[in-house]
């Protein structure tokens, strides 16, 4: 059975299936008396003796049925999932009227442009799909723009005015009533939408026109529709985990004033723009002005015209946690469109945390042209969900997404302001400062890579009161390099803690402008195991340098072993200050010197290999500005090993200093050094007072002419000569350093 759907037509079902049923032929048809129930004229009590045939009940939509929809709905109408729906043309629920989807349903749309669903100005639309069950609007016809779409019309304000006409299907919709009710929309599929309407008019998947805050709205697909996927017309209403596939032109777009926010959005394969968002086509500074606060935005590429098309005045736009795949920013913004321009230039739009992957080569993170800069922020953004994989919030009622694509490679820059874990599977590239700010950690796995790029522009920095953790191991160490592989090619790695220092409180890094310095000397910067820096060191000014690994005030509390710097074009590792241990650690062709102390630091060091720097394999120091400033750095150190060539002999004791306690330190081909300078009057008068002490000491491989030190001082008895092993095999490199460090 066929039916199809106009107005009035339920009551006149009704009727013809009523007069359909007849009586036995042995049945009194006016038997005052009958009582079996069945009513076949006015019969009141005597029973028929089975002889009357039962009429059921009429059902005015039996289901299992064949259903053309078209036409006007000007009564509340349910449709039933188990019909199958055919749309054959414009169908339209009217002002009062309420049309009612069930979870499950299926509409087959045929017909072109003459196909499309319509919500008029004062009706209600009430879609009740689920994750299992989605209300689905399709085509027979799976060509983008085979059929129209769905176009809903309310009250809610627009910068177009009051009482206008859709773009498509010619419904009336603008009002003053922000919170006006259309209805709710949950667990959509629109397919194959996007029918011409005209020459410059089509149909989107979804087009809200003036839709109020009172319509739900979520949990909506757009699949391959020959125009923009899904786009608010002015209006209030939010959208919420939205999702455009394959659209022919702009994935989602809004203009005319709309003043409702977005949270969840996952769009890939696009046209156009990932998102588009305009203020008025004629006049930028129409109001209400657009505006809108998005979060959790995924953007999958390619797209030719970028993640976010700002246009036609553009509009105060805040979007958090943007993350995009294989597409730059965008903004596009015309010369000719001054209000635009002049609103990126006034902060009216601002991107924070967002995180750019699987970049091309020669990228660009934005096309904008204009003076500021700064409206957005790189980050770490998991966007909606999963960055460019499908979010887990899509399963079960989304198509043409694939749950196990993610990014192969992401760009690191920015910020970390919360918990951020890296995945190891992932390559990262390093095009900014990267900086893990007070509150948030950044946690990164065994067996990650980051490549740096941008020369003094790409360092890792971890603010005082955040954390780092990074989690390598002897046989898959985090590994952070360059592309470039020239010593000095990217800056590296700084951190800020909260122990004391003898530069005071509340100062400044020398390199990554970081607060640090404090009282807590058990302070906890995060745990450092396996890990290998390489090619850093890149000059940021001229007398001040990155290090492959600067930790500034960093406290007892943080776990530094097993760390590597490989051909750093400035020093290694260097402590400035504060409590930390630093342990198994391994500096190969540092610029200048291998590792570096200063400026009171108080922590240990245990198992040191140093091969090949510039200048001193240890420079240990105290304060460059006042040889005996407090507190004075103090430490033990055991196990060393220095392979030469070097200039500056294997210690460069310096700028006052400090208590010094050496054991097992091995050389090779290489002095002691020493080196205090005649004006350093703190160093003499600490060696002289036996503050620096080194027993045993060994030399091996001496150069023709060797001394053992240039110390010209009275006391020589700072050093006690006797075999060791070093680091663990005297010249060669310690079984503790298979694995995961190299260059030896």
């Amino acid at each position: 059975m066929k039916k199809t759907i106009f107005s009035l037509m339920l009551g006149l079902a009704t009727l013809a299936f009523i007069a359909s049923c007849s009586n036995d032929d042995n049945a009194p048809t006016n038997d005052p008396t009958c009582t079996d129930g069945i009513q076949n004229g006015d019969e009141t009590g005597v029973d028929c003796g089975g002889s009357c045939t039962a009429c059921p009940d009429p059902d005015p939509d039996p289901t299992g049925m064949e259903v053309d929809l078209a036409g006007d709905v000007t009564e509340d109408t349910s449709l039933d999932a188990a019909n199958t729906y055919t749309l054959t043309g414009a169908y339209v629920v009217k002002a009062g009227a309420k049309l009612t989807i069930p979870a499950g349903t299926t509409i087959t749309a045929s017909g072109g442009t003459a196909a499309f669903i319509g919500v008029e100005r004062g009706a209600q639309i009430d879609i009740q799909g689920t994750a299992a069950a989605p209300v689905i609007m399709t085509s027979a016809d799976t060509t983008p723009g085979a059929w129209g779409g769905l176009v809903i019309a309310g009250d809610a304000p627009t910068n177009k005015g009051t009482d206008v006409t859709t773009e498509v299907g010619d419904l009336t919709y603008g009002g003053a009533n922000a919170a006006d009710d259309s209805g709710s929309i949950r667990y959509l599929r629109v397919e194959y939408t996007g029918a011409t309407f005209s020459n410059d008019k089509e149909f989107n998947g979804v087009s809200l026109f003036g839709v109020g805050s009172g319509t739900t709205f979520e949990y909506v697909q757009s699949f391959n529709g020959g125009d923009d996927g899904i786009e608010f017309f002015g209006g209030t209403v939010d959208g919420n985990n939205l999702v455009s596939i394959g659209s022919g032109d702009d994935s989602i777009d809004f203009a005319d004033g709309w003043a409702g926010n977005g949270s969840n959005w996952y769009i890939a394969g696009g046209a156009k723009a990932g998102i588009e968002g305009s203020n008025n086509g004629d006049d930028g500074d129409a109001v209400p002005t657009t505006t809108t606060t998005l979060s959790n935005i995924t953007v999958v590429g390619p797209v030719s015209e970028g993640a976010l098309f700002f246009k036609e005045g553009g509009g105060n736009f805040t979007v958090d946690n943007f993350y995009t795949s294989g597409i730059d920013l965008g903004i596009n913004v015309k010369d000719t469109d001054s209000e635009a321009n002049l609103r990126i230039d006034s902060d009216a739009l601002v991107i924070t945390n967002i995180q750019f992957a699987d970049t091309a080569e020669g990228f660009a993170a934005t096309n904008y042209a204009g003076a500021n800069t700064d409206f957005y922020t790189e980050g770490i953004a998991t966007g909606a969900g999963n960055g460019a994989a499908s979010p887990d919030w899509a399963a079960g009622w989304t198509t043409g997404l694939d749950n196990s694509t993610a990014a192969t490679s992401e760009n690191l820059a920015g910020v970390v302001t919360s918990d951020v874990t890296l995945n190891a599977s992932t390559e990262y590239f390093l095009t900014s400062g990267f900086v893990v700010k007070e509150g948030g950690s950044l946690t990164i796995p065994a067996g990650t890579t980051i490549k740096a790029s941008g020369g003094t522009a790409a360092f890792i920095g971890v603010e005082r009161g955040a954390q780092i953790f990074i989690n390598g191991t002897a046989s898959d160490p985090v590994v952070m390099t360059s592309e470039d592989t020239t010593p000095g090619a990217w800056g590296g790695l700084v951190i800020a803690g909260d122990a004391p220092t003898n530069k005071g409180t509340d100062v400044t890094t020398e390199v990554g402008d970081l607060t640090y310095g404090g009282t807590n000397a058990a302070d906890d910067s995060g745990s450092i195991t396996y890990l290998r820096v390489e090619y850093t060191g890149a000059t940021f000014s001229n007398d001040k340098e990155f290090n492959g690994v600067s930790l500034f005030g960093v406290g007892s509390g943080t776990t530094f072993d097993y760390v590597q710097s490989l051909n750093g074009g400035d020093d290694g590792i260097e402590f400035f200050g504060g409590t930390v241990d630093g342990n198994f650690l391994v500096s190969i062709g540092s610029g200048d010197d291998s590792i570096d102390f200063a400026d009171g630091w108080a922590g240990n060091g245990d198992s040191w290999y140093i091969a090949n720097g510039a200048k001193a394999g240890i420079e240990g120091s105290n304060n460059g500005d006042d040889g005996d400033a407090t507190p004075v750095t103090t430490t033990t150190l055991s196990n060393i090993t220095v392979v030469g060539p070097v200039t500056e002999g294997a210690i460069f004791f310096k700028e006052g200093g400090g208590n010094f306690t050496i054991t097992n330190f091995y050389t090779s081909g290489v002095d002691l050094g020493v080196n205090v300078k005649d004006t350093d009057v703190e160093a003499g008068v600490r060696i002289e007072a036996n503050a620096l002490s080194i027993n045993p000491m060994q030399f091996n491989a001496p150069a023709t002419g060797f001394a053992q030190t240039n110390y010209t001082g009275a006391n020589m008895s700072f050093i006690t000569v006797g075999d060791n092993t070093g680091a663990g095999n005297g010249a060669a490199q310690p079984t503790w350093a298979s694995g995961w460090a190299t260059g030896f």
